[in-house]
């Protein structure tokens, strides 16, 4: 492929109801795409970084700099632009992962589109839909918690995942718990809201069952997951502590998780997403796929991701209604709790060309 150039697009879309987690609160997403664009394909990427470093250090408005600055020059020194190829020119250039994730993605998207490949062959998928969780935020009040619960459980969602923070962990599990009985497939998030002084009171949550506690404690604490791990009995669940495939074999032999949550804009985009994957399906550590409150194109591929053999825990591959009242493609669909692996080439979705435009909040051009 000759690339011709790359398109930076800033588009707002927001939320139907306020997302609260133990780091903020989002309304809207302020949603990086980047559109690569050669003589015989283009494809897309959504960077999945936020409007503020709170998840990570990574921002949307220093994507953009990093990208354009950093990311697109080393792009044109391929002499043939190659998605397996970008890893070692990215590589120096250090860390910003959502921001290299999206330009992979996008180049990897032009050259299935080109092929005639979609993404869930090219990545190795085994299912044609995938089951389908939901998160929940925190709520004002465990009353609003469990309507929320129930209006998402008569959707069709099989798994339900909580956020929780000190002050809201154990009552909301435990209401839940009560009002939907054993059965439902349950697990919190706490994104990294506890230390390890905490074990004590987490270990309040064993009986309840749950699938997992996801990661309760700092990203760099991986030896004290472990320790955490001995004191109870819930299942810890790695997420912001995973960066790479090679970040996940450490806490694993440390006896740090057992699971993982896969977001492959937090590991550097589906290359290495799938990496994770494999090392974790070596070592019997079962993954999932997370989200980042993506758009359909986003959504696309993650979907894709998790038909992947050892996903198998329901991701948050929710359905577009899920967080938005009109998506930027046409929507993914909930079907009795699954959602369906999209089959055309590349991403296999295209964006609504009104809807993008309506949503549009900035547009750059860089020739290459």
């Amino acid at each position: 492929m000759k690339l011709v150039g790359v398109e930076l697009r800033r588009v707002a879309m927001p939320l139907v109801a306020p997302f609260r987690t133990s780091f903020g609160v989002e309304t809207a997403r302020d949603v990086l795409l980047v559109r690569v664009v050669t003589a015989e394909a283009e494809g897309w990427g959504e960077c999945v970084a936020m409007s503020e470093p709170l998840y990570s250090a990574e921002y949307v408005d220093g994507a953009v700099e990093v990208i354009r600055r950093f990311l697109l020059p080393a792009l044109t020194t391929l002499r043939e632009p190659d998605a397996y190829a970008l890893g070692p020119v990215f590589a120096k250039v250090k860390g910003h992962p959502m921001a290299k994730a999206a330009v992979e993605t996008a180049l990897l998207d032009a050259q299935l589109r080109l092929s005639g490949m979609s993404f869930g062959t090219f990545l190795g998928a085994v299912r044609p839909e995938v089951p389908a969780g939901v998160s929940v935020g925190i709520m004002d009040s465990i009353p609003e918690l469990l309507a929320a619960v129930e209006g998402y459980l008569e959707a069709g969602y099989l798994r339900i995942k909580l956020k929780i923070e000190p002050g809201w962990d154990v009552a909301p599990v435990r209401a839940v718990r009560e009002r939907f009985g054993d059965e439902l497939p349950l697990q919190v998030d706490a994104n990294t809201a506890y230390t390890l002084a905490d074990a004590r009171h987490l270990a309040r949550l064993d009986p309840y069952d749950l699938l997992l506690i996801e990661q309760p404690l700092p990203e760099d604490e991986v030896r004290a997951h472990a320790e955490l791990a001995k004191v109870i009995r819930t299942p810890v669940c790695l997420d912001e502590s995973i960066t790479s495939a090679r970040a996940a074999a450490d806490p694993i032999a440390l006896g740090a998780c057992a699971v993982v949550n896969v977001k492959p804009g937090r590991v550097g985009g589906y290359l290495e997403a799938r990496r994770v994957h494999d090392v974790c399906a070596a070592n019997g550590v079962p993954v999932w796929c997370g989200g980042m409150l993506e758009t359909g194109l986003g959504r696309a591929a993650n979907v894709a991701l998790a038909a992947l053999p050892n996903f198998v825990l329901p991701g948050d591959t929710s359905a577009s209604d899920r967080y938005y009242h009109r998506d930027i493609t046409p929507p993914f669909v909930l079907l009795d709790g699954h959602v369906r692996v999209p089959s055309g080439p590349g991403l296999g979705v295209e964006p609504d060309a009104d809807m993008l435009a309506e949503v549009t909040t900035s547009t750059e051009w860089i020739p290459l």
